[in-house]
């Protein structure tokens, strides 16, 4: 991968800080006994009995199945007595819908799980959220030697967006039958002929990982760049499931800005999709959609809080990553198995550095990059 140019020297420093880190996290867990089900103080237990007779947390997250079925399970295992409401959509469409509550004085969503783009235009810019850090009450959680890279924020005063996962996703897939992966060596690839009429994008003009790709190349390659990509007469689309089943089903070659979960149930049925991982210029690092958002008062407090620290920790970091494939920044939690699809965990290949150069999901490059790519998005795909 072009960006990430590291050879074995290069991964001395993140393997050894993760080592030592590693080591320090079994220590202390041994000496204080720091499992989710044991963190159990006076002041925690308050909270969760407040929790039970509120009655039930209500928090928005993108749209997949996995996902719900695996935060339901979990916390519902967790925590019997709190009932969890998931409003399951894309980004923008819960984003859309919380901002008109809170317009309107309508408070039903206690949290927000998503993407940083259309977090920080849809909540944050109008002042709709609270800071995630006083929800983080268990030690577990709070204390930042559990997290590669300390605490991360997605926002500039470092206070209301939480982003708990890290890694560099790669964002071409394609159906093995139809392309050779050596075929697919450079985004220019994409501009062969042979491939008009015959890509996939997830709408770059609606915050989401087609318009964070859209971003990437703006800022890689340019704007004509990608008026020559937009007149490949790409199918554009908001609706992951249908462009995932697009390429797995052969009608198209080559997909951007859909990634393994929306290609989850087409993976499992044996349909010929995979990444493509060697590319010239790389990828960027980013967080997906494992961004944290508590919003302004709340109707569930005490449910929300408990919600938070489920999980933020081991066993909700583990549902998460395993439904989405999208790696915890958690020490104490496997991500390994995630480059297989496509989401090479930043804790296993780059540094904090590494990681702060090439991300591409902070409120400075959403201004930066994101909204004039989307600026341009909207010319070229009228």
């Amino acid at each position: 991968m072009g960006s990430l140019s590291m050879g074995p020297m290069g991964l001395i420093g993140p393997i050894l800080q993760k080592s030592l880190v590693l080591v320090t996290v079994a220590i202390n867990c041994l000496n204080v006994g720091l499992t989710f089900a044991q963190s159990r103080s006076a002041d925690w237990e308050k909270i969760v009995e407040a929790a039970k007779k509120e009655g039930k947390v209500v928090v928005s997250i993108p749209t997949s199945a996995e996902l719900r079925k695996e935060l339901d399970t979990g916390f519902q295992r967790a925590f019997p007595g709190i009932e969890l409401e998931l409003n399951v959509a894309r980004g923008s469409s819960n984003i859309n819908k919380i901002a008109e509550e809170q317009n309107a004085g309508v408070r039903s969503v206690d949290l927000h799980i998503g993407g940083t783009s259309s977090i920080i235009t849809g909540l944050l810019a109008p002042n709709f959220l609270e800071p995630v850090m006083p929800a983080m009450v268990l030690p577990e959680v709070r204390d930042a030697i559990y997290w590669w890279g300390g605490h991360i924020w997605a926002d500039n005063a470092k206070r209301y967006v939480y982003s708990f996962t890290a890694y560099m996703t790669e964002t071409i897939w394609y159906n093995s039958t139809l392309v050779k992966p050596e075929e697919i060596s450079s985004w220019d690839s994409l501009l062969d002929p042979k491939r008009k009429g015959k890509i996939v994008i997830l709408d770059p003009r609606s915050p989401g990982s087609g318009e964070s790709n859209w971003a990437f190349l703006l800022k890689m390659k340019g704007e004509s760049f990608l008026a020559k990509l937009a007149a490949q007469d790409m199918m554009v689309g908001r609706n992951l499931r249908q462009l995932a089943e697009t390429v797995a089903r052969g009608k198209s070659m080559i997909s951007i800005g859909v990634s393994y979960y929306s290609y989850l149930p087409f993976i499992k049925a044996g349909l010929p999709v995979r990444p493509i991982s060697n590319i010239r210029e790389g990828y960027y690092a980013g967080t997906g959609s494992g961004n944290l958002a508590v919003l302004k008062n709340v109707p569930h407090t005490n449910a929300s809080k408990v919600f938070v620290n489920w999980l933020l920790s081991k066993e909700g970091q583990s549902a998460f990553t395993k439904a989405l494939g999208q790696p915890t920044r958690r020490f104490d939690v496997d991500t390994k198995w995630t480059k297989e699809f496509g989401h090479l965990s930043a804790k296993e290949v780059m540094t904090p550095e590494k990681f702060d150069e090439l991300e591409n999901g902070s409120e400075e490059v959403v201004v930066k990059f994101r909204k004039p790519a989307m600026q341009l998005a909207e010319k070229l795909f009228k």
